[in-house]
C-alpha cells in the first residue's frame, strides 16, 4: 500500500506543508486470485497492511517516506521507501525542478530478503493555482546491486519513471491521490523485466462533517494495478481503508 507518495514534494515545499499519517489496508487479493490465497505452505498475500507516511519540507527540498508493515498472524513482512528532493534554488524560476534521491528496501517471511534498490534523477513539479490539484514525475537511475536475472547473471543497471498525483474536490470532503511507476527490473523466476504498478486510493475526509473539524480521519479505498508485480500477469486488487491524519 504506498503512499501519498510525496503529493509532489518540490510543490509542498513552496506552500510550507507537512503531512504524516498512519493507514489500515484490508485487501481482497486472497478472495480475488486463487493464485495469491493461502496454502499449507504460505501465509499467501496479507490480508491487512499498516502505511506509515511522513513528509517535511526544509529550505533545502523535502524529505519523504513510508513504512509498509503486512500482517497474517503476526507480522510478516515489512518494506520501506525514503526520498530526498534538493531544491535549495526554491525562489528561483527553475523551482519546479529538483533532485531526486532515493533508497527502497524491505523483506517478508515468505521470500526472505528484497533486494535493495538506489534511484537518482529529476523531478518536475506543478500545482493548480489554488494547490487543490498536485502532480510530479520524476525520471531516475536505479541500481540493484542483489539483481540476478533468468540466466544466473548479475543485472544491475535499470531505470525508473514515477507519477504522482493529488487532487483535493468537492469543498474539500473527497481527496483522490496516487502513484504510477514504470521501471526495470530483472528477476531470476521470470522472464520479463518490466514491471508497472500503479496505486489509486480515493478518501473521504470526515473532519468536513459539522463539529468534527479535530476528527482527522478518513475512509476510502485503495485500487492497486500492477503488471509482472505481484506474479506474473496483470493483477486488480482493491482494499478498504482507514487513515488518520497527524
Amino acid at each position: 500500500m504506498k503512499r501519498l507518495l510525496l503529493i509532489v514534494a518540490a510543490t509542498l515545499c513552496w506552500f510550507g506543508a507537512q503531512a504524516q499519517n498512519v493507514q489500515l489496508h484490508y485487501d481482497f487479493g486472497q478472495s480475488i486470485y486463487d493464485e495469491l490465497a493461502a496454502t499449507d505452505g504460505s501465509y499467501g498475500r496479507p490480508k491487512l497492511t499498516t502505511t506509515v507516511e511522513m513528509f517535511r519540507p526544509d529550505s533545502w527540498g523535502s524529505t519523504f517516506f513510508f513504512i509498509d508493515m503486512d500482517y497474517s498472524t503476526g507480522v510478516k513482512g515489512a518494506y520501506w521507501e525514503i526520498a530526498r528532493e534538493i531544491n535549495f534554488w526554491q525562489e528561483s524560476k527553475w523551482n519546479w525542478l529538483s533532485v531526486h534521491a532515493e533508497y527502497n528496501g524491505g523483506g517478508s517471511q515468505a521470500v526472505g530478503t528484497f533486494n535493495d534498490s538506489w534511484l537518482g534523477g529529476l523531478t518536475y513539479s506543478g500545482h493548480s493555482k489554488d494547490f487543490s490539484k498536485t502532480w510530479s514525475i520524476s525520471a531516475m537511475y536505479k541500481c540493484i546491486p542483489g539483481t540476478v536475472n533468468a540466466a544466473g547473471e548479475k543485472d544491475v543497471h535499470n531505470f525508473q519513471i514515477t507519477g504522482v498525483w493529488g487532487i483535493n474536490f468537492a469543498s474539500g470532503w473527497a481527496t483522490y491521490s496516487g502513484f504510477i511507476d514504470f521501471w526495470r527490473e530483472a528477476r531470476a523466476w521470470q522472464a520479463t523485466t518490466h514491471i508497472l504498478l500503479s496505486e489509486h486510493q480515493l478518501w473521504l475526509n470526515m473532519n468536513k462533517i459539522r463539529g468534527w473539524d479535530k476528527v482527522n480521519l478518513s475512509v476510502g479505498t485503495e485500487v492497486e494495478f500492477s503488471n509482472n508485480f505481484v506474479a506474473q500477469g496483470f493483477y486488480v486488487i482493491p482494499t478498504l481503508a482507514a487513515k488518520w491524519t497527524f
